[in-house]
């Protein structure tokens, strides 16, 4: 750990010193980084992973977690500073993506602007859809996280491991649920890509595509076959989604219009 802290809130899975971008990835509720080990392998060395390792979880579990998505995004911000000397792009799924919109905000204004930002399997935060899952009992809960069906929810059936999990799931659900986008807020200056499956119960096709009234600097959607957790199906194309929209000359071209 460093001594202000990064090493507590990133994880660099496949170190690529002389990649031209960093790549910051946001997890979505419930999540980690480890999320990300394959898209960090995968990239590198072209491309050099940043994963997010939210409080409340793995080796940060006795860190409370976020319940506030704007604090959550503050803190990351500030932590990305070091990292500012090559230009950083996100990629958020899910809360994640939220996470990262609200990132990118802080980052242009403080004019170190991301390249681009890849929002997948979330709306766009001029959309809102009621929900109150962090509500719910803990048997309900649970059976929302199981309908995602984004990986092994075998662990949700320890009682042990859930008692460790459930709290830091509720906590997200509450950050993301209760989230609203600041109506006043500029538009972004990079380019956003939002990715999403075709069948997202969290994320109607039509309300993805409303992410392009939140940039000025160039919207591209891509809209895949599948439901919430779309990309564990299609990672090789949403990776070469994404390393296309971070070749050395777009990446350029993104900067000088931020």
């Amino acid at each position: 750990m460093t001594a202000n802290g990064q090493a507590d809130w990133f994880r660099n899975f496949a170190p690529a010193p002389q990649a031209p971008v960093r790549l910051v990835c946001l997890p979505h509720a419930g999540g980690s980084a480890g999320y990300y080990v394959p898209v960090a392998r995968a990239l590198a060395p072209r491309v050099e992973v940043l994963a997010v390792q939210y409080p409340g979880r793995q080796d940060r579990r006795h860190e409370a977690p976020f319940t506030d998505v704007r604090l959550l995004a503050d803190a990351v911000a500030e932590r990305l500073a070091p990292y500012a000397d090559r230009p950083l792009a996100l990629f958020g799924h899910s809360m994640g993506a939220t996470v990262g919109y609200e990132v990118a905000l802080r980052l242009e204004a403080a004019g170190r602007g991301p390249a681009h930002l890849f929002v997948s399997g979330r709306r766009a935060p001029s959309v809102v859809v009621e929900e109150r899952w962090h509500l719910a009992t803990d048997a309900g809960l649970v059976r929302e996280v199981k309908s995602l069906a984004g990986t092994d929810t075998a662990f949700l059936d320890d009682p042990e491991l859930l008692e460790m999990v459930l709290p830091v799931i509720r906590a997200d659900y509450r950050a993301v649920e209760t989230y609203r986008a600041d109506p006043a807020a500029p538009r972004l200056a990079c380019p956003v890509t939002a990715l999403t499956g075709d069948h997202d119960p969290k994320a109607a096709v039509e309300h993805v595509l409303r992410w392009e009234r939140h940039t000025t600097g160039g919207f591209t959607a891509q809209v895949f076959s599948g439901g919430h957790f779309y990309l564990n199906d299609h990672a090789a194309d949403v990776l070469r989604t994404v390393a296309a929209r971070l070749e050395p000359g777009v990446v350029g071209v993104s900067r000088a219009a931020g």
